[in-house]
């Protein structure tokens, strides 16, 4: 099903944003807004959705038809573990994001990129009518009407532009860092130093790159499109910010599988870049697969999500159905391996995205205490990087991608799909890029700082392409 479905929503008809204790619903059906005070966020929209029953078509295809779509950042980890990674322990937090933004999407179009067709679907609330025939003749209206927006022209026309695919570029661009180098090695060696003590095994240390453009977001994720295509291909509007990204990552995924609910975990880690020909991608595979502190590095993740797993599988089913296996993307190619088990019948759906987070590819290992430090050594609070972005369907349905190659664009207000009419007076955005560098006994400093720049720098390539594409004359 890779790659093979794309889906659009838009005017959801809930909003849940959680920050600190704080959980604000906005309910567009009735004009309602609604602040809570609760321990857990992601258990809002779980009680929101337990008790709907589901009637689907049996004509859809077996992929997300509607539900929450939205982000749950690195930090809602804090509410998992409150005692251990509290919010008053946290980094500042400069940009004032929501730790969490899900919104309920009960239209949605599928595109089916196979059979080039397309699914729009609308659900009805079965007990706001008289009867199932009331409920289905008023669907029809909705979706009728769906229909008829998609074709008409009163939509911003996208501005037309080629981009040039140069694979092997970084943009030359300085961007801005909330670290200075120095600061950013010293944290390495720190970090060294608490391996060397045996409080953990390895860290993920990032820091923050930003980036101003006139390129409308919008471009940039139809620039990202291009040169840097991932299983996950992202482009969500949320409350407060934009986030555009390319991950490769499974952070949790949840399906139906016969009878039974299988839950999904796929570290990836492990990187080499591409081979200028097949010889060279070969022999770059086998140096990869050769590196003992590369395999040593994933079978440490594999393990932990063979643990993320079983907090929530029944016993005896969690399994490592592939392990080191090569994967291949535009830039690079990366080790995975596949942990799936059987949910457990008391466990919904959400109490597996809970036992996920964060992945152990963004935080280290043990991953508290990981985590712990990555509080003292990180100058800002990561927001949604490192979290998740997917959705959790009306069936429980459950994909969220791990928010790396994610780019964040806070706008604290709704912005429409372009910020310009007919390319003019165009609004100067700000782009945050978040990259990280696992950490372990040998790390060298420097080259973990290098590889921090060379990742972000992958994505501001995608501004430079937007920018030259769809600004001719900047």
């Amino acid at each position: 099903k890779a790659g093979r479905y794309s889906f659009i929503g838009s005017k959801p008809k809930v909003e849940v944003l959680g920050s600190g204790s704080k959980v604000t619903v906005m309910n567009h059906l009735n004009g309602t807004k609604e602040v809570l005070d609760v321990d857990d966020p992601l258990s809002v929209p779980e009680a929101l959705s337990a008790d709907w029953k589901i009637e689907e078509s049996e004509d859809l295809p077996d992929v997300f038809n509607g539900g929450w779509v939205g982000y749950i950042g690195y930090d809602t980890v804090r509410y998992v573990y409150p005692n251990k990674i509290p919010f008053e322990t946290a980094p500042e937090d400069d940009r004032g994001l929501s730790e969490m933004y899900l919104a309920l999407y009960d239209k949605v179009v599928i595109f089916d990129n196979a059979k080039k067709c397309a699914y729009v679907i609308a659900w009805m609330d079965l007990d706001a009518f008289p009867s199932k025939e009331a409920a289905q003749a008023e669907g029809k209206l909705v979706v009728e009407n769906l229909v008829n927006e998609l074709k008409s022209s009163n939509s911003p026309p996208l501005m037309p532009g080629s981009i040039g695919i140069d694979t092997n570029a970084f943009s030359a661009k300085k961007m801005p860092c909330n670290m200075k180098k120095e600061d950013f090695m010293a944290a390495v060696s720190k970090t060294k130093e608490h391996i060397q003590a045996g409080d953990i095994f390895q860290l993920v240390l990032s820091q923050r790159f930003e980036r101003r453009t006139f390129a409308d977001p919008f471009e940039i994720y139809r620039a990202l499109r291009v040169v840097n295509p991932s299983p996950y291909m992202i482009y969500l509007q949320t409350a407060d910010a934009i986030l555009i990204a390319s991950s490769p990552e499974i952070l949790c995924r949840v399906d139906h599988q016969e009878d039974e609910r299988v839950v999904t975990n796929r570290p990836l880690a492990g990187t080499r870049k591409r081979g200028k020909t097949s010889e060279e991608d070969q022999a770059l595979e086998k140096d990869l697969l050769a590196d003992e502190k590369e395999k040593s590095e994933h079978i440490m993740l594999v393990d932990l999500g063979r643990n993320d797993v079983g907090m929530v599988a029944k016993d005896g089913t969690v399994v490592v159905e592939s392990m080191m296996d090569i994967e291949r993307y535009s830039h690079v190619m990366h080790i995975s391996s596949t942990v799936t088990g059987k949910l457990k019948d008391s466990v919904s759906s959400w109490d597996a995205l809970r036992a996920a987070l964060p992945a152990g590819t963004v935080s280290g290992a043990p991953k508290v205490r990981a985590m712990q430090i990555i509080d003292e050594l990180e100058v800002n609070r990561r927001g949604p990087y490192a979290g998740g972005i997917g959705y959790v369907g009306f069936n429980q349905t459950t994909d969220i991608a791990l928010a790396l190659r994610t780019m964040i664009i806070p706008t604290y207000s709704k912005d429409r799909l372009y910020s310009y009419e007919g390319g003019e007076a165009r609004k100067e955005w700000c782009v945050y890029i978040q990259a990280g560098a696992g950490l372990v006994a040998d790390s060298d400093p420097e080259s973990e700082y290098q590889e921090t720049v060379n990742k972000s720098a992958a994505l501001s390539r995608a501004i430079d392409l937007a920018e030259d594409a769809f600004m001719p004359d900047k």
